[in-house]
């Protein structure tokens, strides 16, 4: 549909310009929100369009206004996924991750599929709380198969953590879905994850 079109490219625009989510990945909602009522009216307004909106705002860097535009779909629509994730850059970007985070558990109590909601609450607890992070890119991974820097991030995290072989084999999917990715995996992992490899195979954790 064309405004899915244009609220994921808004939403992709956004998160390069607040600087959000910084893991070569521009994570976008995805698929319409589950509640029928986002398409009610309230003054003259409806859920969709001010979501369109909210994204415009925080396009030109206006919190203020997008937080509440979102807050009045939240009125309309209680379950809209998109706004809660909404939210939850705006949390971020401010450095509310105790917002943001609750923010987008809301949205993925809504859709707990939601990659969007998955990846950037990953990219937040990365530091904090890595197992929970690896936890959340694998769900990303489930929810999103063909998303190529989901898997290279997990393999950083697997890597940081020990554990390897699974690591590694992150990587290879990375890089299998997309060859360019072959350059950002860690060296001491490019040989054995290169397209055509024959050397290597997974290594045992530890």
């Amino acid at each position: 549909m064309k405004r899915t079109r244009l609220w994921t490219g808004l939403a992709a625009a956004v998160t390069v310009a607040t600087g959000v989510t910084v893991w070569a990945f521009q994570p976008t909602p995805d698929g319409p929100s589950e509640s029928k009522s986002a398409s009610v009216t309230r003054n003259g307004k409806s859920a969709d369009a001010l979501l369109q909106s909210a994204l415009q705002r925080q396009f030109r860097q206006d919190s203020s206004g997008a937080t509440q535009d979102y807050r009045r779909v939240l009125e309309m629509d209680p379950k809209n996924k998109r706004a809660w994730y909404g939210l939850g850059l705006i949390d971020q970007q401010y450095g509310r991750t105790a917002d943001a985070r609750a923010d987008f558990e809301k949205a993925l109590a809504i859709d707990p599929h939601f990659m969007s909601a998955l990846y950037s609450e990953a990219y937040m607890l990365k530091s904090s709380d890595p197992d929970q992070a690896i936890q959340l890119l694998e769900r990303a991974s489930a929810a999103e198969p063909k998303a190529a820097a989901i898997q290279l991030q997990l393999g950083r995290l697997l890597m940081e953590k020990g554990r390897k072989g699974e690591a590694e084999a992150a990587f290879r999917r990375a890089v299998t879905i997309d060859h360019r990715l072959l350059s950002q995996v860690p060296e001491q992992f490019r040989d054995s994850v290169r397209p055509g490899s024959t050397t290597g195979g997974t290594r045992t954790s530890g």
